[in-house]
């Protein structure tokens, strides 16, 4: 029998690109040029980076999905696409299961994927943009339901050390459309992994306006998790435009929170305003209409504008830069703290 070879084998080419093209990778659909695109496909991939004798010094840019991000100029960056991918059932007690996917996987298929194996609980984020590493950067959320209510934990990759760190939710410090990830380890940490704990006693979330019309539409007062999804995706379709169609990055701005007595204060000027109580007492109101009643919807500024059927939807209308946007958003913002005395926070990234 001859000896079994046992040579090292060596690990594929790190995936570059120079001047790389980053229209095809925001939703926007904004032009802009990386000076370095590097394609992630593990946590070595990104050590091999930072090893790298020219990368490994070079700044870094994470993109993910490219749902939450605005480019307004060309990236003098080594960028870093991640697009690690997997899904799996890692852990499972009485009380939940702990799924676990790549930080490159679409996550509205990965939400339709927990669905089809049986573990419901993210339902309500459903057809979000983006990847699921994107998730817990900025916190997602939808009809009632955030990323932390069902979160577990992640795992990343520490841009200066290499070194691989798991964190739970208290270290990701989540808050409202917020996360450790926009502060102290922005630009810092790649994200890798993440897992949810989704609950084997599943309630579903059906709190907000939009999910009681669909009750009383269809007169179905207990759906399972199946038709609340359903009704999710149809819900979002019917406001929201398709990425692949009209460039955008979803909801632009933060629904802003207020004081009771802000918002009382609100009410008696505009009593049609859209609000949701707070378990802390604040009040969250809804920007789309604020920004609506200052008369934005399906106006544009040059090639940018506001989408007809969402007024919390900036849009590209065809080739518009992302000046173009931020110029946009910037109008919006300074019409609607003339008319009711709130600085609306943009969502997006904007670099």
């Amino acid at each position: 029998m001859l000896p079994t070879e046992t040579a090292d084998i060596q690990p594929p080419p790190l995936n570059l690109e120079a001047r790389a093209n980053l229209r095809d990778f925001n939703s926007f659909g904004l032009p802009a040029v990386a000076r370095t695109l590097v394609r992630l496909r593990s946590d070595a991939d990104v050590r091999r980076v930072l090893d790298h004798p020219e990368l490994g010094l070079a700044p870094k840019f994470i993109l993910g999905g490219g749902s939450n991000v605005v480019f307004t100029r060309d990236l003098e960056a080594v960028v870093l696409k991640v697009e690690i991918m997997g899904r799996r059932l890692v852990d499972e007690d009485a009380q939940a299961w702990v799924v676990e996917a790549g930080a490159g996987e679409p996550w509205h298929g990965f939400v339709a994927w927990c669905l089809q194996q049986g573990w419901p609980g993210l339902e309500n984020l459903a057809l979000i943009p983006g990847s699921v590493g994107a998730t817990p950067v900025q916190n997602i959320g939808a009809y009632g339901v955030e990323l932390q209510d069902r979160f577990h934990s992640l795992d990343t990759v520490d841009l200066v050390t290499g070194r691989g760190v798991t964190l739970g939710s208290q270290a990701c410090r989540f808050d409202y459309r917020d996360s450790v990830f926009k502060h102290e380890l922005a630009g810092k940490s790649v994200i890798t992994r993440v897992r949810f704990r989704l609950p084997k006693v599943w309630k579903p979330v059906l709190g907000y306006l939009d999910l009681e019309r669909k009750m009383a539409e269809t007169g179905q007062h207990q759906p399972d998790a199946h038709t609340v999804f359903n009704w999710v995706c149809a819900i979002r379709a019917a406001k929201l435009p398709d990425p692949a169609v009209v460039g955008n990055a979803g909801s632009f701005f933060k629904n802003p929170v207020v004081t009771e007595e802000q918002c009382r204060d609100i009410i008696g000027r505009d009593p049609e305003i859209v609000h949701y109580p707070m378990p802390d007492g604040s009040v969250k109101l809804a920007a789309g209409w604020l920004i609506d009643a200052c008369g934005w919807k399906g106006k544009s500024v040059g090639r940018a504008g506001v989408y007809e059927k969402q007024a919390l939807v900036l849009v590209n209308r065809g080739g518009a830069s992302g000046a173009e946007v931020v110029t946009l958003a910037r109008a919006i913002q300074e019409s609607v703290y003339g008319r009711f005395g709130i600085r609306l926070e943009p969502e997006p990234i904007i670099m």
